[in-house]
Formats: C-alpha cells, sequence, structure tokens
C-alpha cells in the first residue's frame, strides 16, 4: 500500500470519506421523484488530496493500475474511462456549476465492494466533492455536493442514475436510516437500533457484477418516464396506489409491470416508516420479501443468484430478505434474529456451493455516517 506523499511527493492538505450504501427498500424510486430509506455502511471510499498551483487533475487509486493518471483542464465526457472517470466528473461538474474548483492530486482508497450494489462509485464522488468543497472552500452543504456528484455521474459517466445513492452518502447519521424524498430533497433520520431489537442486517454481496452503463438501467429509466408521460403525471410518484388498477389498463403491456413496482415500492417504503416509528423492526422482515419479489417479478431486474440468496436465507429462518441496489447482481439485505444470523449466513453459503457458485461475501450492515473529513 503506498501513501500519498510517496505518490505525489508532498504532503496532503487532508482526508475526506465518504461512504457506500445498502438501501433498505425504495429501489428504482428515486428516478421517479419518489421515497428511498438508505443507510450508510462502515465501508468508505477516502480521497486523501493537495491543492495545485495549475489546472492539472492527477489521479491514483490504491484500487488501479499503480499509474497516475494526469488530466489537463479541458475535462470532456467520455473522454475518461474506467475508475479515474468518477473523481474527474465530479471536478467537470462542480466547474460547469461555476465553482472555482483548480488542480488537484487526489489518492484513492476505498474498501466498499465494487460492483456489488453497494454504491461504490458514489462514495468516491462523494468523497472527491467532499474534498474539493473543503480544498477549495466552496461553501456547498451535503444536498449541493450529492447533486453535483449525482450530475457527474449522469451526464460525464453516462449512467442515468437517481439521486438516492449520492444523498445517502453525503446525508447519512450513525445509527439511523435516511428517509428521503427525492422530488424536493426532503429528508429525516429514522433511527435504526437493530440491537436493542435483538435483530441484524446481513449484507450478502453474491460476487455477481454488474454494469449500469449497459444501457439496461437506463431503459428502465426510459420506461417509467414514457408510462408517467402516457399518463399525464409529472413522475410515476404522483400516481396513488387506489389508483393503480385503472391506470394499468391504459397502458401497453410491457409498462405495467415498471409502473406497478415504483407505486407499490414507494407505498413499502412509508409502510416500513410506519413500522419504524412504532418501534416493530420484526415487522420490516415481509415488507423486505414482497420488494424482492417485485423487483424480479415486475422490474426483472434479479439474478439466479440474488434469488437463491432470498430463498435459501428465508428457508433457514430469515424474518426477511431481498436484493438492494440497481440489479443485475449485486448484494442482498437480510434481516434477521441476531442469534440466528451465522446460521442463515452459513444456509446461504451452503446453497451456494451446491448450485456451483463462487462463495458469497457476508457481513453486517451497521448504520454509520455520512460524508466528513477524517484528516
Amino acid at each position: 500500500m503506498t501513501d500519498f506523499q510517496s505518490v505525489f511527493g508532498a504532503a496532503p492538505d487532508g482526508v475526506w470519506a465518504a461512504p457506500g450504501r445498502v438501501n433498505l427498500i425504495g429501489e428504482h424510486t428515486d428516478y421517479n421523484d419518489g421515497f428511498v430509506l438508505p443507510l450508510a455502511l462502515p465501508h468508505t471510499a477516502r480521497a486523501t488530496v493537495r491543492r495545485r498551483d495549475d489546472d492539472l487533475l492527477r489521479l491514483y487509486s490504491e484500487q488501479g493500475d499503480g499509474r497516475i493518471t494526469e488530466l489537463g483542464p479541458d475535462l470532456d465526457p467520455g473522454a475518461v474511462t474506467g475508475w479515474a472517470a468518477y473523481p474527474a466528473a465530479v471536478v467537470w461538474a462542480l466547474r460547469k456549476d461555476g465553482r472555482a474548483v483548480g488542480g488537484l492530486d487526489v489518492h484513492i482508497d476505498s474498501d466498499v465492494p465494487g460492483g456489488a450494489g453497494l454504491s461504490s462509485s458514489a462514495a468516491l464522488e462523494c468523497a472527491v466533492a467532499a474534498a474539493c468543497d473543503g480544498v477549495f472552500g466552496l461553501g456547498l452543504d451535503p444536498a449541493g455536493l450529492a447533486l453535483a456528484a449525482q450530475r457527474a455521474e449522469n451526464e460525464f459517466v453516462g449512467v442515468p442514475c437517481g439521486v438516492m445513492d449520492q444523498m445517502a452518502s453525503m446525508c447519512c447519521a450513525e445509527g439511523s436510516a435516511l428517509f428521503l424524498d427525492t422530488r424536493d430533497l426532503s429528508r429525516r433520520q429514522v433511527p435504526l437500533d437493530l440491537a436493542a431489537r435483538g435483530l441484524r442486517l446481513l449484507v450478502v454481496d453474491t460476487r455477481v457484477k454488474h454494469d449500469l452503463g449497459d444501457g439496461a438501467y437506463a431503459g428502465l429509466r426510459a420506461g417509467c418516464e414514457r408510462a408517467a408521460a402516457l399518463l399525464d403525471l409529472p413522475a410515476l410518484r404522483d400516481l396513488p396506489p387506489v389508483a393503480l388498477d385503472g391506470a394499468l389498463v391504459q397502458l401497453p403491456a410491457e409498462l405495467r409491470p415498471l409502473v406497478r413496482h415504483v407505486v407499490t415500492e414507494n407505498a413499502r417504503v412509508q409502510e416500513c416508516i410506519t413500522l419504524l416509528d412504532a418501534g416493530d423492526l420484526a415487522a420490516l422482515g415481509p415488507v423486505l420479501t414482497a420488494g424482492h419479489a417485485s423487483l424480479r417479478d415486475d422490474f426483472r431486474v434479479s439474478c439466479a443468484e440474488t434469488d437463491l440468496v432470498v430463498s435459501a436465507a428465508l428457508a433457514a429462518g430469515a424474518l426477511g430478505a431481498r436484493m438492494t441496489g440497481g440489479g443485475f447482481g449485486g448484494s442482498v439485505l437480510v434481516l434477521v434474529a441476531a442469534e440466528e444470523s451465522e446460521a442463515v449466513a452459513s444456509a446461504v453459503r451452503a446453497a451456494f456451493a451446491a448450485a456451483g457458485y463462487a462463495e458469497p461475501r457476508t457481513f453486517a450492515a451497521v448504520p454509520s455516517a455520512g460524508a466528513r473529513r477524517v484528516s
């Protein structure tokens, strides 16, 4: 492992960290102006930075190829690929917004699993955004930095994601889930004390990698936007559950499952908030499982491995389980009694071994803090 000074030959100005996230409930609702309920993980991307006197951007990643990527002041979407596109995109977005962001040396180190549906890209973007804010004195609030990071991923990297991942990475609080209305960005920290209820949230990383830039994610978003337009709605968030059946008959068959998922998923977020406010955390389990069925059957973003985690975990006594993240692989969130957590994890590993899959990675999801300066 290298440090900043050994790579760039000078001491840094500071270190900023931003976490990955898991989404308790509310999948594919954020780009439909809906509700989400993520929590930050203890896993973070860390950006160690030094302000330069010129406009050069020099990037180095501990998880990269061991070389510095050097970029001039004229950053253009599509001109940078791989991991370096994400920090470059943030600098580009801030400059596009008229922020005085000059040259930087940036050393990246991350322990957020990549391609696992845990927002490793948003963590990287938000760490760099927070570092730019700190080094250049931009004075942006966490929501403003999240919006800049989202714009970076949408317009520079080319992934039309909603704002949930970046808002979670910037704004989550330790010991809480973040109830976020993605239309107006109003938010509330909802206490999530699992240990007090004898519960644990397990993240099962299937190690099946996904690429949301391959067009599948964009196709889903386009389908949702088309359905909203056909229903003469600003967004699918504006369709109440009581009007769902009547709306579905007005739509082409291929759009109906997308609309059904978004409307019922928004209702599941609100149901989970009610349960959390009442302290009935165990009752979250069936809601999570229903969310997985909707993602599997209506949105069709699950896969054999994520489905196997859910079925094996439930058979072993888990209270609920669902895939988390954009889909096409990634991770599954499992709600389980704390004393049953190892038995459930073992059952999932055994099921994977029997199916001939690589052993999944399992760890506890502990609600953690959002982006911050660490040094």
